[in-house]
């Protein structure tokens, strides 16, 4: 059957590619410039593909042990802090989820309640320095430990599972531990995946922590380092046109073999992202169905 073309699907259909091709760009001019030496890019006209091709700027960002430290804490936060939130925010659902729980109502308001009210940066602040958080690791991990809405979404999927499983499972002899690690864990991977991807991301994209709780430059994640690189590039840049205009000098901090600042900083974004895209298709099938939990009442 020949498909009919209105106009309204012409629009449709284009503002919605130009709309793609507007988020997708970025990645590719990201990519081009990384690709492309350092000194040639800094004349411009790079769009699509880099005119310079060189691999150089990545060997720099590897063979800076800086690079490596950041990334290794940042590898570290996001699986250790995601498999911590992802447990005790299910093990807080699962026991939610009972309306035999006594004080359930309770523990729901009291959970909810910081959602509403906020101290601000400074009594934060203070709070991490009281419990001695401040320029250590856990700094990354415990704050982020617990989420109300990641708290509700696991809870309304939970209570979808069929209360005939977890008795059935309590006259073969499981108790409550057995059955959630045996029973309810496996059937909740949808959720468990969806709520990985948002506290996962979260993680892996934060540099406010390592940029405000840290001093330690052994501590910072690649995020923090990556927001310095780009304070630092454009005071270069900065200088650089300065330089020019009074007489053309060159200013140090560019590398001699023709990478920049500028080239290696897109160069290590490019390697901050990469991660998440290849695990993001990945989770993409559980992604889809754990976003629509609670939407639709049977």
């Amino acid at each position: 059957m020949e498909r009919k073309w209105s106009v309204f699907s012409v629009f449709n259909y284009t503002f919605l590619a130009l709309v793609g091709f507007s988020m997708i760009y970025p990645f590719i001019y990201i990519l081009a410039y990384s690709l492309n030496e350092g000194k040639d890019s800094m004349q411009g006209a790079i769009y699509f593909l880099p005119r310079k091709f060189t691999l150089e700027n990545y060997a720099e960002v590897f063979d800076n042990a800086r690079i490596w430290k950041a990334y290794q804490i940042t590898l570290m936060r996001t699986v250790l802090g995601t498999f911590l939130h992802v447990i005790l925010c299910t093990l807080m659902a699962y026991a939610l989820s009972k309306k035999t729980l006594p004080g359930r109502s309770f523990f729901t308001f009291y959970i909810f309640l910081p959602t509403i009210f906020s101290a601000g940066f400074i009594p934060f602040f203070i709070t991490l320095q009281k419990l001695h958080l401040i320029n250590t690791f856990w700094v990354y991990v415990l704050p982020l430990l617990f989420n109300f809405m990641h708290i509700i979404i696991i809870r309304t999927f939970l209570q979808g599972i069929p209360e005939e499983l977890e008795e059935s499972a309590r006259i073969d002899g499981y108790g409550d531990f057995q059955i959630f690690v045996r029973i309810i864990l496996p059937l909740s991977g949808p959720v468990l995946a969806t709520i990985s991807l948002f506290i996962g991301v979260a993680h892996w994209n934060d540099w406010f922590s390592g940029a405000y709780y840290v001093s330690n430059k052994n501590l910072i994640p690649v995020q923090t380092l990556l927001q310095e690189m780009l304070t630092e590039a454009e005071a270069l840049s900065n200088s650089m046109q300065r330089a020019a205009q009074q007489g053309g000098q060159t200013v140090g901090g560019v590398g001699g073999a023709g990478a920049t600042p500028e080239s290696m900083r897109m160069a290590l974004l490019v390697i901050t992202v990469f991660p998440i895209l290849c695990i993001y298709p990945f989770l993409q099938r559980y992604f889809v169905k754990g976003v629509m939990i609670g939407s639709v009442k049977g």
